[in-house]
């Protein structure tokens, strides 16, 4: 029995040392590309969630009760100023104004009989000032009943796209009742929220008039054509969130953009001289950044580092401590090494891996 445990050993060891004898041919074999951090200029889109409105957005109403008459418009359709939209049966408001014509007109006669008798001291000054209050009266009357004539027309207070209609033709309305919204879409609105001390940051640096120009990501990915300018600041932070109200204003001459869209604000930040690794050089254990260095010994050794996670670039880190351009650190096979083993490398300057990398991001 001992013989057997003994012949089993020795079997066992055999095969150990056989599998680290095909172990080191393949790590020495093997050869690993490395580079170096290198320091730039690098532009950093921050994003925001950004909500869109038109420039001006109203709701169109009722302004007299009646039944509607014709709709001469259609929904999304693009409007004059001054163009008729809507009308409300006129035919009381017609009679209204008849009414008033001809009592303006009877007081204006009894105004002028009075005056001339006034004017021979057959009445006194008192009833002719007393004609004189009615006529008066009967004209304001007759400029009453012109404008509530002229509320039975809806007309565009601005150009402006139409909205969808709450009624139809034939609908009794109530006065104020919402009979659908008009939009000018010719500049849009975007606004975002900004944390406090992103806040500080920008206005401690920069006055308004010489914030970047923001960029609109659409829902679809896409940005939009043209860059927007950052027009004012909210008076008063949310207390609740901390942040405060940007506004950018983005042209909007192909009416793209529409009343109610969101998208993201992309607001360049610059950094000089950033320290720039490939995002794929590192590794985490813990929460905690890592990449695999190289010795002078091309001994692999791990160093931690820290990165600026609030100003990622796709594909990229900036670095804010832990490694210097004389670094020379793994971009491949992370894996497959591990900390104090020797191994073969090819250095590559990091300008063709960013050349790569953009490449990637392209397709």
């Amino acid at each position: 029995m001992k013989r057997i445990m003994l012949l089993l050993s020795m079997i066992s060891l055999l095969i150990n040392s056989a599998c680290q004898q095909e172990k080191h041919p393949i790590e020495n074999d093997t050869t690993f590309l490395v580079t170096s951090p290198i320091r730039k200029d690098t532009v950093v889109y921050k994003e925001y969630v950004g909500q869109i409105e038109a420039t001006q957005h109203i709701e169109l109403r009722a302004l007299e009760r009646g039944y509607l008459e014709k709709i001469f418009v259609d929904e999304g359709q693009h409007v004059k100023k001054g163009q008729i939209m809507f009308r409300i049966m006129p035919a009381v408001y017609e009679a209204e104004l008849q009414k008033a014509q001809a009592e303006t007109h009877l007081a204006e006669l009894e105004y002028l009989n009075t005056k001339s008798l006034a004017d021979s001291s057959i009445v006194s000054q008192n009833e002719f000032a007393l004609s004189k209050a009615e006529f008066a009266k009967a004209k304001a009357n007759l400029n009453l009943a012109q404008v509530h004539l002229n509320f039975t027309e809806i007309r565009a207070p601005f150009d402006g796209i139409m909205g969808r209609f709450h009624v139809r033709v034939g609908s009794l309305l109530e006065e104020g009742e919402l009979l659908t919204t008009l939009s000018d879409n010719s500049k849009m609105w975007s606004y975002f929220n900004v944390p406090e001390a992103e806040y500080l940051d920008l206005v401690t640096s920069k006055s308004l008039e010489s914030l970047p120009e923001v960029k609109l990501q659409m829902a679809n990915n896409r940005e939009f054509s043209s860059p927007g300018i950052i027009e004012t600041i909210e008076a008063d932070f949310n207390h609740e969130t901390g942040n405060i109200a940007f506004r950018a204003t983005f042209p909007n001459d192909d009416n793209v953009l529409r009343h109610g869209e969101t998208g993201n604000i992309l607001m360049p930040v610059t950094f000089e001289n950033a320290l720039i690794i490939p995002q794929k050089a590192t590794f985490e254990i813990l929460d905690k950044k890592y990449v695999f260095a190289v010795d002078e010994d091309n001994v692999v050794i791990s160093k931690q580092i820290s990165v600026d996670t609030e100003s990622e670039i796709p594909h990229l880190y900036i670095v804010k401590s832990g490694l210097n351009t004389k670094d020379k650190i793994l971009i491949e096979g992370l894996r497959k090494v591990r900390k104090d083993q020797k191994i073969k490398y090819d250095f590559t300057d990091q300008e063709v891996v960013l050349t790569e990398l953009n490449r990637l991001k392209a397709e």
